[in-house]
């Protein structure tokens, strides 16, 4: 018998309480450079620093995170959690304007996915203008700094709460 291997990066609980939420926040490439990284455009705040305060503002959420540079890293992470996560937010970084693979991935799992930028790419280079992935995604929220990260996950919230609101109501 084969068993595929869990990624041991990933913290997805294996018990959840009914009123909780499973979220995941997936970085792409160079974004493990936040807070060193061109801070005129992302900021000096580095994204671990910047989970804990999320997470403080979400206490009722179970957030994971991972990061990786390699597209396949990102494709086999959105598969093993896109069927048991309530939510993905995703930036796919440069492998926005890139991925048809990324999109496909997307579009084979069942939870939601917002697609989420710090800057706002439609002010900078003509390449960063075209995703791929967003016709793929529930929504895309960019330009807000890391705050973009925090609208996602707020959006997760809201949707799961109505969803929970018209479940309740049959």
């Amino acid at each position: 018998m084969h068993c595929k291997k869990r990624n041991p990066l990933v913290r997805v609980p294996n018990t959840v309480k009914k009123q909780e939420m499973n979220i995941i926040i997936i970085n792409g490439p160079n974004l493990n450079l936040l807070g060193k990284r061109e801070p005129d455009i992302y900021g000096h705040q580095s994204f671990e620093d910047y989970l804990e305060v999320l997470k403080q503002q979400y206490q009722n959420v179970n957030i994971s995170y991972y990061q990786s540079n390699i597209e396949g890293e990102l494709i086999n992470i959105i598969q093993e959690t896109g069927f048991i996560s309530d939510g993905i937010v995703l930036n796919a970084g440069a492998y926005t304007h890139t991925s048809v693979a990324i999109a496909d991935a997307i579009r084979s799992i069942k939870c939601p996915v917002i697609e989420v930028h710090i800057s706002n790419t439609h002010k900078r280079e003509e390449f960063r203008h075209k995703s791929y992935l967003t016709a793929a995604c529930l929504g895309t929220i960019l330009g807000f700094g890391m705050d973009s990260y925090r609208l996602a996950v707020d959006a997760l919230v809201h949707l799961k709460e109505e969803a929970d609101n018209d479940d309740s109501k049959e």
